[in-house]
This record gives C-alpha cells, structure tokens and sequence, in this order.
C-alpha cells in the first residue's frame, strides 16, 4: 500500500509555545505533508501554528482554562449560546476543579467526524470515550507520549496537606476514564520504550498493540550559531513553574550552591512564572532571584538562540514520555546535564552527562566539571549533535508513522 491519503489529527490542546503537543502537532503534520499526504489538524484551544496548505479545524470548547478568575469563568459559561450537555459538564467539572477538556473534546470530535471521508485518524493523547467510538468507524492511532499517571504520582507526593491531595485528585479525574479506554484501543504509537512500559503496566494495555516511534527533532532550527557568542556562565533549562514532574527545585538548589563560587551564574528558564507560587517563593528563600531569568512564549528559533547564548542545558526531569528539551539541547551542540531517568538515556545515550534525579549536589558537580573542561565536553556535544541527526531526523520518523498508517488501514479493512 501507497496511495497518498486524507489524514486528520486530532489533539485536544496545541499550544504552539507551552509544553510539547503544539511542537509535536506541528512537526508531525508538516512531515507527513512533505511525503504527499493530505493533513487536516483538528483541535481545541489553543491552537497549533501549521504550515500553510495545512486546514485547522477548530473544535473549542467553553475554553475555561484561559482564566482562573471564577467571575470570568461564569460570564464565558453565561454568553455561551445553545449550551450542549458538554457545555453543562464542561462547566460543572471545572468548577470543582477538574479538567473536563479531555472528555468533551472526544464528544465534540465523535460528531464531527460522524460521516468521514478520511483514510485515518491520528488522536493525539485524549483517551477519550469518543475516540472508542470513532475506531470502529475508521482506522485509529492513538499517541500516548506517557501514561499521565505518572505526572498525577508526583503531584501527590509533592503536595502539601490533604486540601492539595484532594485538589490534584479532583484535577486528575479525568484518569478513570483513560484507563477504561486505553486497554481497548486497537493501536498506540508511543515514543520511548519506557513510556510502552508504563503504559503496559499503568493502563494496563497488551504490549503488541504498542508501537514505539520516537519523536523527531528539528535540528535545522536546533542547530549551532556560529555568529552568536556564549556567556560562559549561562546555564539553560525548560520547565513550567510549579510541575514537580520537571525537578525544577533541584536546579535551583544547585544554582544557590553555585553562586558561592561563581557570582555572576544565571539560569535561563525558557517556560512561564507563576506569581506568588512554590517556585518563586523557593526562588526568593535562595535568594537567587538576580540569577534566574524567565523567558516565555518564545518560538523555537528564539529557543535557539537562547541555547546558542548558554553555555551549559540543563533538563532536571523526574520523568519524560521523551523530552524534546534533551534532544533540541543535542541538536544546538551544547553541553547537557540530563536526570538518568525514563526515556532520558534512550535519547542521550553517552552524548549527555547523565545523573542521578532529584539530587542537587549531583547537578552542582556536573556543572562544576564542564566549567573545568569546556573542550571535552563540547566535543562530545557535537557528536551527540550528529546522533540527533542520523536518529531523530522527522523525515525518517515520518516514514515509520507512514508504515505504521498503512498497516492500521490494512488490518481495520480486514
């Protein structure tokens, strides 16, 4: 099988900027485009940025996440004309601090592709009720990036007080349901062999329904600048604020440690600041506030040019489903220190220094040792450059998500 085919993704959330679904979105539509087929991105606010000849189907909800002011809230509940029951449970849910976007996501998706001329669906992590429903009318790939259990475990455990617990409980409600579709979803696509094995154990899905395609990275943008000059004493990291699963805390340990030695050290944090929240109070009780820079809502050729600047990446995760920060830090010939956790070693291999996670000390010595021998590291920095490019080129992952398509169509045929 060949023929060039009328695919839609789908994805609940796409945001171009925060977290990986927009970056993944985008990348994996644009390489599927460039080997002739026809892409259709469907999705919830936010939405994605596409190449062009690539349709967005906006499929949005109440879009009660752009505000957390109960007032507000109400009001875009209140305007909402010919309210659905999904708008009801959308709203009700949210209210008492649940995340119903998943679920309502699926529904409105069920009925949209109702009567469907494509040839396949690719759902990008929802898990939802309404995604059983549509693989028995076409052929379905569901993505799994890792199970979000995982996330939903270390929020737990760094909550404070049973007021929190109960909040993350009600946060993550949205598992119950992901765990009943899971195991009956025909095809999973995931991009690291420790996320297969979470989600065997953690949804409690068949290993042979589980194929592992790793995520690409785009080392055209990722790449060295040559014209651009480091500061020897800027360190880089991706982390959202307040997301225990990102180790952020361990990073900015080291960086208080650090400063002892070396005054003039600044950590560049490429994600956003949440006022008056855990990491900016941590931030003000190591008073290392004058050594944290945030940098937000940056395109990826800004990103790069932010690595470009520093002299070490540093990724500090508990967990990654894959970590695109440890393969763009590759990909732009920097020096990385990487938490020897989940899919971490898969990407790095020995192209990175990997320690041990949730340690400090562990970070402050990886930091020191490079500072002590820039050259030896930077050669290994280029070559874990060139394994990005022989092992993660979108191109050739394009090819297996191709294969993978057309075996799904063949078998759902059957």
């Amino acid at each position: 099988m060949s023929q060039k085919l009328n695919i839609a993704i789908s994805s609940y959330r796409s945001a171009p900027f925060g977290g990986g679904q927009g970056i993944f979105i985008y990348e994996l539509s644009k390489a599927l485009q460039s080997l002739g087929h026809n892409v259709d991105i469907i999705s919830g606010p936010p939405y994605p940025n596409l190449v062009s000849k690539i349709k967005l189907i906006k499929s949005p909800g109440l879009n009660l996440f752009s505000t957390f002011v109960f007032k507000e809230r109400l009001a875009i509940f209140i305007n909402k004309k010919n309210k659905s029951i999904d708008d009801w449970y959308e709203f009700i849910s949210a209210l008492f601090g649940g995340f119903p976007e998943i679920k309502t996501f699926g529904n409105r998706l069920k009925k949209l592709l109702k009567d469907s001329s494509y040839d396949i669906l690719i759902d990008n992590q929802s898990l939802s009720f309404g995604i059983l429903e549509l693989q028995d009318k076409i052929p379905v790939i569901e993505i799994v990036h890792h199970p979000i259990t995982k996330d939903y475990a270390y929020d737990i455990q760094f909550s404070k007080g049973i007021i929190q617990k109960i909040s993350k409980w009600r946060w993550f409600s949205f598992l119950k349901m992901q765990k009943k579709v899971a195991p009956l979803l025909k095809v999973i696509s995931t991009p690291s062999n420790n996320s297969r094995t979470d989600i065997i154990k953690d949804f409690n899905v068949l290993k042979d329904k589980i194929v592992v395609i790793p995520n690409g990275i785009d080392h055209t943008k990722f790449s060295p600048k040559e014209d651009i000059k480091r500061n020897p004493k800027q360190l880089i990291t991706t982390a959202s604020a307040d997301v225990p699963l990102k180790g952020l805390d361990f990073t900015l340990k080291a960086i208080h440690s650090l400063k002892i030695d070396f005054p003039e050290i600044r950590l560049v944090i490429i994600g956003a600041p949440r006022s008056g929240g855990h990491t900016e109070r941590l931030i003000q009780k190591l008073d290392i506030g004058a050594n944290i820079i945030y940098k937000t809502n940056l395109s990826r050729e800004e990103i790069a040019i932010e690595y470009a600047q520093s002299n070490i990446a540093i990724v500090s995760s508990l967990y990654e489903g894959f970590g695109f920060p440890v393969g763009e830090a590759m990909a732009c010939s920097i020096p990385l220190i990487a938490t020897n956790v989940a899919s971490i070693p898969e990407i790095t291999l020995s192209y990175a220094e990997l320690i041990a996670d949730r340690d400090a000390q562990s970070i402050e010595h990886a930091v020191r040792k490079i500072f002590l021998d820039p050259s030896k590291y930077q050669m290994r920095a280029d070559a874990g450059r060139m394994h990005i490019i022989e092992n993660f080129d979108w191109q050739k992952i394009a090819k297996q998500y191709e294969s993978l398509i057309y075996n799904t169509m063949e078998k759902f045929e059957c």
